[in-house]
């Protein structure tokens, strides 16, 4: 196995087995897998284990930019709960910058630890109003709102470091985690998200690379 077990809402280790897993903190969990190495064979079983939730990344890829990171909670045999694909790449105004897709049922909470922030679901911030920005997922047009990454009018701890959009896609829950928080200006050079699932031979073409994780 590849993929390392973990809470989703917090990184405290874990233990069990099977279908039964416990966080110190959390209590029991349906635990998060995540990539020890971002690479072609751990990628291949993430994308087995995150059925049938869809694995979407912008594709193709902006020029020089790597899958750095993807994971997601589930047991075998179970459909998944939730999944993320993290990307990087260099801007010229931003330098550096992290992009995190995450899709996922309601409570579950894996986004909000992504993100940093406290509330596990975005609740009324995403369907009010007129949505700021869309993107295209799978062919369709996608509404998302900005998600405050702050408690109370106090900002946490990095949160000018994230910014954090919330929408909903088949059903659940689809947030963009954007690192540094003004690569959000970049959403529409990054292009459209696709379910990397259903590549087939292209596959073989995602470029991989390890960087310092975020969260």
């Amino acid at each position: 196995m590849r993929l390392d077990p973990g809470c989703p809402r917090c990184p405290s280790a874990v233990s069990g087995a099977g279908a039964s897993w416990t966080c110190p903190t959390h209590g029991a969990i349906t635990p998060l897998w995540r990539a020890q190495d971002p690479e072609y064979e751990s990628f291949a079983e993430y994308l087995a284990l995150c059925r049938p939730l869809p694995a979407w990344l912008p594709w193709p890829l902006p020029p020089d930019w790597r899958v750095t990171d993807f994971g997601c909670v589930a047991v075998e045999g179970r459909p998944a709960l939730a999944s993320f694909v993290s990307c990087t790449g260099a801007s010229d105004p931003d330098g550096l910058v992290e992009l995190t897709v995450v899709t996922e049922e309601p409570g579950v909470g894996l986004a909000a630890r992504c993100s940093g922030v406290t509330h596990t679901d975005p609740g009324r911030e995403a369907g009010l109003g007129v949505p700021p920005t869309r993107i295209r997922v799978d062919g369709a047009s996608a509404p998302m709102w900005a998600v405050s990454v702050s408690d109370n009018g106090t900002a946490t701890t990095g949160a000018l470091d994230r910014s954090l959009l919330a929408g909903e896609a088949l059903g659940r829950w689809l947030w963009l985690v954007m690192r540094p928080a003004s690569a959000a200006l970049l959403l529409s050079e990054i292009g459209a998200l696709q379910d990397v699932a259903g590549l087939g031979p292209q596959l073989l073409d995602v470029p991989f690379a390890t960087v310092p994780r975020s969260w």
